[in-house]
């Protein structure tokens, strides 16, 4: 299977639960096969646990959700051990971590020692408990969600946090014909079972295709020039990491395969740029007391930037 037919079929077969939000998928699908995770950032109500389902289960993959809270603990999440009565040994219970698919539902009001042991999972692969260490299923891709309106009872993610996330994701309202047209189905009845369109085994070749996809010397001069300018940009405390640039090759090159290319072209670059970058800049308090915004930094840096012909 090609990269261009499978993200048609999948965003053919999520459409089943979800109505439109195709964007969001195709970047979901682009974190998937890059090997990295995603910070969606909406409202409540605005499906984001239902994309992550369906999303999860169009591609057969499993998927647990946390429902993070202050009084979490990381023994919640990665898994505890305890003494079985019955049997008189010593077992271990995985935590909801041990899925392909987890979705950290408002991460942002976790104390940062469970956010910790999200972390180690997400950056390692793996956890431990009690002393043993445990690998974690593959692929593995945590989505974590955050509400950009709620302020009170919620611990910031340091920047390092963030800067581990290789996409994020902003999820508004749908549009008029989006919203109609999830009404309209929802009156009829019209939503139906997603069905995996795609093997394990299938997808772990579809994830080794994209790290075959080459880069140019020009591209990847290009994308350090891009990261180059944001540390310069005088809007911006500072500026991209250079896990940023990692991130920013990394997502291109899953962008080219799902266009149907072995091969990145600037374009690639330009298309994931705002998700790979949005999460890893920070305003200067005077820009962002003028409106300014960070997307608007990173416009102005992709105009900015020479393109390689």
């Amino acid at each position: 299977m090609d990269g261009k037919g499978f993200m048609q079929r999948l965003k053919r077969e999520v459409s089943k639960a979800v109505v439109g939000k195709e964007d969001i998928i195709e970047l979901l699908t682009i974190a998937l096969l890059s090997e990295g995770h995603v910070l969606i950032e909406g409202i409540p109500g605005v499906a984001k646990t239902t994309i992550a389902k369906a999303f999860a289960r169009a591609i057969g993959l499993s998927f647990s959700r946390i429902q993070l809270t202050p009084d979490l603990l990381p023994a919640d999440i990665i898994g505890v051990v305890y003494y079985d009565q019955k049997s008189g040994e010593w077992k271990t219970k995985r935590g909801p971590v041990f899925a392909n698919i987890v979705l950290a539902d408002e991460i942002n009001r976790a104390q940062p020692k469970t956010q910790s042991a999200l972390l180690e999972a997400m950056q390692e692969r793996q956890v431990t408990i009690e002393g043993t260490t445990y690998g974690l299923p593959q692929p593995f891709l945590v989505i974590a969600t955050m509400n950009p309106l709620e302020h009170e009872g919620v611990y910031v993610l340091p920047e390092a946090q963030l800067d581990r996330f290789l996409l994020k994701i902003e999820i508004g309202f749908p549009d008029r014909e989006e919203e109609i047209s999830l009404l309209k189905r929802k009156s009829l009845g019209e939503f139906y079972d997603v069905e995996p369109i795609i093997t394990h085994e299938e997808l772990m070749g579809l994830i080794a295709d994209v790290k075959s996809v080459s880069v140019s010397d020009e591209v990847i001069e290009y994308i350090y020039a891009l990261i180059s300018r944001t540390r310069s940009d005088e809007r911006l405390l500072f500026g991209a990491s250079p896990r940023a640039g990692e991130h920013l090759l990394y997502a291109a090159r899953a962008s080219a395969f799902l266009d149907g290319r072995d091969y990145v072209i600037p374009d690639d670059v330009k298309k994931v740029a705002p998700a790979v970058l949005a999460h890893r800049l920070m305003l200067r308090a005077e820009y962002e007391l003028e409106g300014v915004k960070v997307r608007d930094v990173i416009e102005n840096v992709l105009e900015d930037t020479e393109v390689p012909v």
